[in-house]
């Protein structure tokens, strides 16, 4: 080996060595910080984001108008007559609805911040579809806690809450999640009601994919959203508890300091090698590809 072929094999060490420092894996500690770094600068973006769509208008947005209108429902286990049961399907569904734990997580993950009012909840969601994935703000507009009159006759219970797609969503509309107890018989139910319509995506391959796949990843989450609640509702009833456990949360509620372990895990799972991206471009108007 020549002198000067000898320095250059050691300079190409010397890189190689520079690049494996770069590359080595950072601490929990500072996965823990970055993680939270990275979605608080998420929700921050969505905090003053408005609905991509007019909201006084959503009696108007039907078929004729080209929109979708979805309507699902689950049967839950049912109860007996009369109001609510503290610790009954109607309950344990309530909690599962406000934790958003039931969407599937290979369709949806996020986070929230959990000392937010219902009411006032931003969640910034991370969509799947095809290779891409997504980062897409939503926010709660309304929470439902009341008796209602029954057309034939009787009442039911009711509560669940709203949400719509914000400035960024490749879809414009609204989706309502509620549950309902049929007070005269005990029947206890889960709905869910959708309007919505593909929203303004620049770039034409989304675009095309959206066009194609749209409908059927809509169908996708409301049916294996419906399995899900009903599984949590049935799990959570037979072990005799009204939290669903942090391993079917796919939208994990973001704590200010250290993230607890299962929200990292999730958000490290889904956030990957992305964790060094440059925190200054605008998560509401990009997609990342995984």
């Amino acid at each position: 080996m020549t002198r000067s072929g000898g320095a250059r094999r050691l300079s190409h060490l010397g890189r190689l060595g520079a690049l494996g420092q770069l590359r080595q894996p950072l601490s929990p500690e500072e996965q823990r910080r970055q993680l939270y770094e990275r979605q608080s600068y998420r929700l921050q973006q969505y905090l003053s984001a408005k609905p991509n769509f007019d909201p006084s208008r959503l009696s108007e947005y039907t078929a004729a108008t080209g929109w979708h209108v979805d309507d699902y429902e689950q049967d839950l286990m049912p109860e007996s007559p009369g109001a609510p049961w503290p610790d009954g399907s109607f309950q344990a569904a309530r909690q599962v609805l406000q934790n958003y734990t039931f969407p599937p997580p290979d369709l949806i993950t996020g986070i929230f911040t959990p000392d937010t009012p219902l009411e006032e909840r931003v969640m910034v969601l991370r969509g799947r579809f095809l290779l891409f994935t997504f980062w897409f703000g939503v926010k709660v507009s309304r929470v439902v806690d009341e008796i209602r009159d029954l057309p034939g006759g009787g009442q039911e219970a009711v509560w669940g809450y709203s949400y719509q797609t914000l400035e960024g969503h490749y879809e414009m509309g609204q989706i309502d999640f509620t549950i309902h107890k049929v007070l005269d018989t005990g029947r206890v139910t889960l709905r869910i009601h959708a309007v919505s319509r593909t929203g303004h995506i620049p770039n034409l391959i989304y675009r095309i994919g959206f066009r194609v796949f749209g409908r059927y990843l809509q169908r996708r989450f409301a049916y294996s959203s419906m399995r899900r609640l009903k599984e949590q509702v049935g799990d959570m009833l037979r072990e005799g508890r009204l939290t669903p456990p942090p391993s079917q949360t796919p939208v994990q509620p973001a704590q200010p300091g250290d993230l607890p372990p299962q929200v990292e895990q999730h958000l490290d799972e889904q956030t990957g090698s992305h964790l060094s991206e440059d925190r200054q471009s605008s998560p509401a108007d990009q997609a990342e590809k995984s």
